[in-house]
């Protein structure tokens, strides 16, 4: 199958764009300003989605007035917003994530209205799901449409009540996808800001995104054409909503990245300006060693498998929910740790709004927990990813590091032989009723995410010639095929519900020893790391 991806040059264009839209709109006086007032500024994401700028095309389909773009270019779109800033960037989200409803579940003739007046008018649209008790748990929704129906017994039209809750673009929406309980199950329905009985609630005082408009949305007796439910009946809203997980999951991971670099690149620049006992920051492992190296080597291992992902969306129509799982749970993690760390490498400094590294810490971090929680992310990974393993008779992952072994120039063999542990864990942990134990899946979804993204690391690594990768490649190889089999082994001791016999044949598996082993030279490659880092 074709990729689904737009020509090299027009994603440059686009790129291109954004970054003059950035530049006139968005300069960081003007960031902070917003950010201390806690404003969105709704007229810069109007100006996102007017004709002269229309980054909202990328992810609208041809036929409908976009560009078509795959899941390869909005990610690279969503990097490079995140770069600028979370806040804005969320937006842009919000109205992909609103449209997906209608991209997965509408026919023919509804995408024609919708999605073409959302592409031409540069409508704002918000995904109405969360609830104030439900979260986002669609099975607790609450929000209820009732039918109305005509003499003959026809429905015409529905009436809804509910409240929505956290709802990104919820104050400033022209459009909204809105999840609510039918007769027949969830279903979404498209709801226009100008119908009677919608309107934005309180406005969330949030701790970061604050550029971002987050607020409720209220519906009380708010009525609306039966033409206007997403598809051809009521109870598809459950199956509509996990169609876009892999997509829009994939898309917070690229924001995930896009700040942790952003983060990253802040640190390193001021190393090379700021001297401590008489030399400048980046000469001293404990600065480069600590706060620089292991967040670049994380954030490389975070855009290989993002590009992998993004690669499977674009080659099929699956949906890849695990992947878009495992995408969102690592990028996230690592871009929160990675700003983390910038604030730490720049001492008080850090913690002052001058230098804008705190700003970066207090929006990433709201990506651990939007669209999905870490949590969430872990449970799917874990559960699913050992029905895998089972369902494979223990070769999940020994499929998936095929040919693995060879790639020994970024130490690609130690992954293999953790990549096979863990094979031989989750069969274990299933076996063993492991997988109801929520601290064994979290555990394992962890290993899981590491030895992943450490296997398209060293898989991008090794096709290219470039210094800089193949040793993040090797760091983080020597660092997983440690990390990963030693933290299940550690749990599942404490578990105290794996055998003897059956824990001493896992540890010969693992070998420990050997991947330490494996570790030498690790200190010259993150020497090198750092070396080339600072002369980019």
């Amino acid at each position: 199958m074709e990729l689904k991806r737009l020509d090299n040059d027009d994603l440059l264009t686009i790129l291109g764009t954004l970054n003059e839209f950035a530049e006139r709109e968005l300069p960081f006086e003007k960031r902070t300003k917003w950010d201390e007032e806690d404003v969105c500024p709704e007229e810069i994401v109007k100006t996102m989605l007017s004709e002269d700028v229309g980054l909202h095309l990328v992810f609208i389909p041809e036929e409908y007035g976009g560009l078509g773009g795959g899941a390869y270019d909005v990610y690279r779109l969503s990097c490079e917003f995140a770069k600028k800033d979370v806040g804005v960037a969320t937006s842009m989200l919000a109205v992909a994530l609103g449209t997906d409803p209608i991209r997965v579940g509408c026919t023919p003739e509804q995408k024609e209205k919708w999605m073409t007046r959302i592409a031409e008018e540069g409508l704002i649209v918000a995904y109405g799901v969360t609830e104030p008790e439900a979260g986002s748990n669609v099975e607790s929704l609450k929000t209820k449409a009732e039918r109305i129906t005509d003499a003959d017994g026809n429905i015409t039209h529905y009436k809804i009540n509910g409240v929505k809750q956290f709802i990104s673009n919820g104050g400033i929406a022209d459009l909204y996808t809105i999840l609510a309980k039918t007769p027949d199950g969830p279903t979404f329905f498209v709801v226009e800001r100008t119908t009677d009985g919608i309107e934005p609630g309180k406005q969330e005082e949030k701790h970061g995104i604050r550029l971002s408009n987050t607020s409720q949305v209220i519906l009380e007796d708010c009525v609306i054409p039966a033409e206007n439910i997403v598809g051809t009946k009521e109870g598809q809203g459950i199956k509509q909503s996990n169609e876009v997980f892999g997509f829009t999951r994939l898309m917070v991971a690229a924001f995930g990245l896009g700040g942790g670099l952003s983060a990253l690149e802040k640190a390193i620049a001021y190393s090379k300006e700021r001297k401590q006992f008489g030399d400048y920051l980046y000469k001293k492992q404990g600065y480069t060693h600590k706060l620089i190296v292991p967040n670049a080597v994380r954030l490389a291992a975070a855009q290989a498998y993002i590009e992998y992902v993004a690669e499977l969306l674009d080659s099929s129509d699956e949906d890849r929910q695990i992947e878009g799982s495992v995408a969102k749970f690592f990028s996230t993690e690592s871009g929160n740790k990675a700003a983390e760390d910038a604030i730490q490498a720049h001492g008080g400094y850090g913690y002052c709004k001058e230098y804008e590294v705190e700003k970066i810490k207090r929006d990433v971090r709201i990506l651990t927990i939007y669209e999905g929680t870490s949590e969430i992310q872990q449970n799917i990974i874990g559960v699913f990813r050992m029905r895998q393993v089972v369902k494979g008779k223990g070769q999940f992952y020994a499929n998936l590091v095929e040919g693995l072994d060879a790639m020994t120039d970024v130490k690609g063999d130690l992954v293999a032989k953790a990549a096979k542990f863990l094979d031989a864990a989750a069969y274990a942990a299933f076996k063993n009723k492991l997988s109801r134990e929520q601290h064994i899946v979290f555990e394992m979804a962890t290993s899981m995410a590491e030895v992943e993204t450490a296997v398209q690391l060293c898989k991008a690594a090794a096709k290219e010639s470039d210094q800089l990768k193949q040793a993040e490649a090797r760091i983080w190889a020597s660092e997983v095929a440690v990390s990963a089999p030693t933290r299940l082994l550690k749990a599942f001791k404490a578990s105290g519900k794996i055998s003897d016999d059956l824990m001493k044949e896992l540890a010969e598996k693992a070998d420990i020893a050997g991947a330490i082993d494996g570790n030498a030279g690790a200190i010259d490659d993150m020497n090198l790391v750092a070396e080339l880092l600072v002369q980019d």
